[in-house]
């Protein structure tokens, strides 16, 4: 499995070889990609990130080419006019939504040729779901005397979320032993296996862990432990270290959307 990363090219092409008869037909998937400090890295956008990191824990054998939204090609407006990568074409169709795309992947990449990746556990889709926009608006605050409390809301989704990593799933508790299972020792939000779930959130989570630290010199509560344990096992698996956009990719994107704080 390789993630190779192309250069000056306009499209996210998948080899076909070792693909399901029904999976043939998927051509192209454009990503999106902010131009890099060195005019050739992937730039920030977790949603392509997502992407990737599903098309990765598929096992699908595939090579990133990225397209500077600054110098769109022609053919990327003719193709999608009016919208921004990433974007999926199939059979003529071309699929815009995130959701509906992982939607896609997830019912033709299918058993037994490919794993399926959907959480066992409804609550693992929606856990930590505000903490993005939570984070936004924090980040873009002006306002110093709103800072504290705009603060407080996002450590207050952090913390739902710390909770759910900390709270045993189902089949962690043990029913026939003595000792109650308190603290969950899982990995993921799902268990001990990636899931679509944790392709949605932990892109999101690791452009907050960065921003946060270099506009609002914030960092995640140490105390938050099950949040901690989550990060560090997320930082050990390939498909989302691989997949990350360096942190300075991350700090320029957001340079002109973290605001200063001022009295006034």
């Amino acid at each position: 499995m390789s993630l190779g990363l192309a250069k000056d090219q306009n499209s996210m092409h998948i080899p076909q070889g070792d693909m399901a008869e029904a999976f043939m037909h998927l051509h192209q998937v454009f990503v999106k990609f902010q131009a890099g400090i060195d005019g050739e890295s992937i730039g920030n956008c977790p949603f392509s990130q997502r992407l990737f990191m599903i098309l990765w824990l598929k096992g699908v054998v595939f090579n990133v080419t990225t397209v500077d939204l600054k110098r769109k090609p022609a053919d990327l407006h003719n193709l999608a006019p009016g919208t921004h990568p990433p974007f999926l074409t199939f059979n003529g169709e071309v699929k815009t939504d995130v959701n509906k795309i992982e939607e896609f992947l997830e019912e033709i990449l299918a058993p037994p040729k490919y794993p399926k990746l959907a959480a066992k556990h409804r609550e693992s889709n929606t856990a930590g779901i505000d903490i993005f926009s939570k984070f936004s608006a924090y980040i873009k605050n002006t306002k110093q005397q709103d800072n504290a409390a705009l603060e407080r809301g996002l450590v207050k989704a952090l913390k739902k979320l710390d909770d759910y990593l900390r709270t045993p799933l189902p089949e962690e508790i043990d029913a026939d032993s003595t000792e109650e299972e308190k603290v969950s020792k899982r990995k993921f939000l799902d268990g001990d296996d990636l899931t679509l779930a944790d392709c949605n959130l932990l892109p999101k989570l690791h452009v907050v862990k960065i921003v946060a630290k270099k506009y609002r010199n914030f960092e995640f509560p140490a105390e938050m432990t099950g949040l901690w344990r989550y990060l560090k096992n997320a930082y050990t698996r390939d498909e989302f270290t691989n997949t990350c956009a360096a942190d300075k990719e991350i700090e320029q994107a957001y340079a002109d959307v973290a605001k200063r704080l001022s009295k006034s």
